[in-house]
C-alpha cells in the first residue's frame, strides 16, 4: 500500500496523520508513505523527525474579508494542485489521507481529479474550511465528535475518533517524570500552553505561583516556545520553586500524559482524544480565537459528560487554577468519577478503523467483503 498523507499548520492535524502512519505500519509493515505538507508550517519539523519522506508544496488559506490575498491564494492552490499530482504520480499512490490544514486542499482535491481514493479526518466538532470544501471531492470522510457529522454528506461519514488516541494506549513508556527533573512519586498538574503558548493560561498560573509552591503535588508547565523565556523569568523572581519544572516543548507527550494526574489546556481535538483514551481528568480553558469557537464546543463535550472541568478566558484566574486543581485532587472520590467519564468517550481503535476503511476502498470496484 502505497500512502499519501496530508495535514498540517498545527500539531492538531499533524499527530493524528502520525499515529495513522504508524498504526498502518504495525498493520502492513510493507506499506510506503509519502507525506505532504508546507515548508512554513510544524509538520517541516515534526514529520522529517519521525522518519517518513516529505515534501513540500506552498499554500496559503482564503481569508474571510475580500482582499487582493485570495487571489494569490486561488493561484497557489491551482500550482500547489498541479504540483500534488505529479507528486502522486511519481510515487504511485494507491490512496490519500488529509487531516485538515490549508495543505490538505489542494493535494485531496489533486487526488480526486486522478481517480485515486481518498480521505479526510475531521478532528473537531465543527469542522474548518478546507475540510467542509474537500467533503465534496473524498470518497469518506471520518469524524471524531459525532457531532461534526451534520456539517458533510451523510452517505461519506464514519465515526472513527481520534488516531492520536490510538497511540497514547498502545505505548507503555518508563517515567519521564525523573528525566524532566519530577518526583515520580508525588501526584503531578500538567500544564500545556499548546505550541503557540496560551497568554490567559500562563497570567494565571504565574499568579498562582505563591501559592501552588506551598502544594503537595508538582507542576509541569509546557508554555510554548513564544512564552517560555518569560516564563522563566517570572519562577525565578518567585524563587524556583521545588514543584514546578518549566518545559518550552515536549515531543514525548503521550508518555508524560501517562503519568499526569491532571491537565490544564486549550480544548484541541488531539488534547482530548489523547486524555480520553488515558481516562485522565482535565480542566479545559478554550481558546475562544478559533474557527466557529470549536474549541469550546469540543471542551463542551468532555464537561458534559462529567470527564472535565470547563472555564472560559474570563472565568480564568490564579483563584480559579488553584480552586480547582484542590477540588479534583482532594477528593478521590472526584477524580475517579472524571476518569471512568473520561474512558467512556475513549476510541482507542481510531487508527484501526480508518485503516479498514482505507483497505475497503482500495478494493476492487470499491466491493464489500462478502459482496
Amino acid at each position: 500500500m502505497k500512502v499519501v498523507v496530508t495535514g498540517g499548520g498545527t500539531g492538531g492535524h499533524i499527530y493524528p496523520a502520525l499515529a495513522l502512519v504508524k498504526e498502518i505500519k504495525r498493520l502492513e509493515p510493507n506499506s510506503e508513505f509519502l507525506y505532504i505538507g508546507t515548508n512554513r508550517g510544524l509538520e517541516s519539523d515534526i514529520v522529517p523527525r519521525a522518519d517518513i519522506p516529505f515534501q513540500t508544496i506552498a499554500i496559503s488559506g482564503f481569508q474571510r474579508k475580500l482582499t487582493w490575498k485570495n487571489l494569490r491564494t486561488v493561484w497557489r492552490f491551482v500550482r500547489g494542485t498541479a504540483k500534488a499530482k505529479q507528486m502522486m504520480k511519481d510515487f504511485g499512490a494507491d490512496i490519500v489521507v488529509g487531516t485538515g490544514g490549508y495543505v490538505a486542499g489542494p493535494v485531496v482535491y489533486a487526488a480526486s481529479k486522478l481517480g485515486i481514493p481518498s480521505i479526510i479526518h475531521e478532528q473537531n466538532s465543527v469542522p474548518g474550511l478546507t475540510n467542509k470544501f474537500l467533503s465534496r471531492y473524498v470518497d469518506k470522510v471520518a469524524v471524531s465528535f459525532e457531532e461534526s457529522a451534520s456539517f458533510f454528506p451523510s452517505e461519506k461519514v464514519i465515526y472513527t475518533g481520534n488516531p492520536r488516541a490510538s497511540e497514547v494506549t498502545n505505548i507503555t513508556p518508563p517515567s519521564p517524570l525523573k528525566e524532566l527533573g519530577l518526583d515520580e512519586y508525588k501526584k503531578t498538574i500538567l500544564i500545556v500552553g499548546g505550541s503557540r503558548g496560551a497568554r490567559p493560561i500562563n497570567e494565571a498560573f504565574l499568579e498562582a505561583l505563591p501559592t501552588v509552591s506551598d502544594k503537595q503535588w508538582q507542576f509541569l508547565y509546557v508554555t510554548g516556545s513564544v512564552h517560555y523565556e518569560n516564563v522563566i523569568e517570572e519562577v525565578k523572581k518567585a524563587g524556583n520553586p521545588e514543584n514546578v519544572v518549566i518545559q518550552p516543548f515536549i515531543h514525548n507527550m503521550p508518555a508524560v500524559l501517562s503519568y499526569a494526574d491532571l491537565l490544564i489546556s486549550r480544548a484541541g481535538a488531539t488534547t482530548l482524544a489523547e486524555i480520553t483514551a488515558l481516562g485522565l481528568p482535565s480542566i479545559l480553558i478554550p481558546s475562544p480565537y478559533v474557527t466557529n469557537n470549536h474549541q469550546e464546543k469540543n471542551a463542551k463535550s468532555l464537561s458534559d459528560k462529567g470527564a472535565a472541568l470547563l472555564r472560559t478566558e474570563d472565568d480564568w484566574n490564579a483563584d480559579t487554577l488553584v480552586y480547582d486543581t484542590d477540588s479534583i485532587l482532594f477528593d478521590e472520590t472526584k477524580w475517579e468519577a472524571m476518569h471512568k467519564a473520561a474512558l467512556t468517550l475513549a476510541t482507542p481503535h481510531a487508527a484501526e478503523d480508518i485503516y479498514r476503511l482505507m483497505e475497503n476502498l482500495m478494493k476492487p470496484d470499491n466491493e464489500e467483503e462478502g459482496e
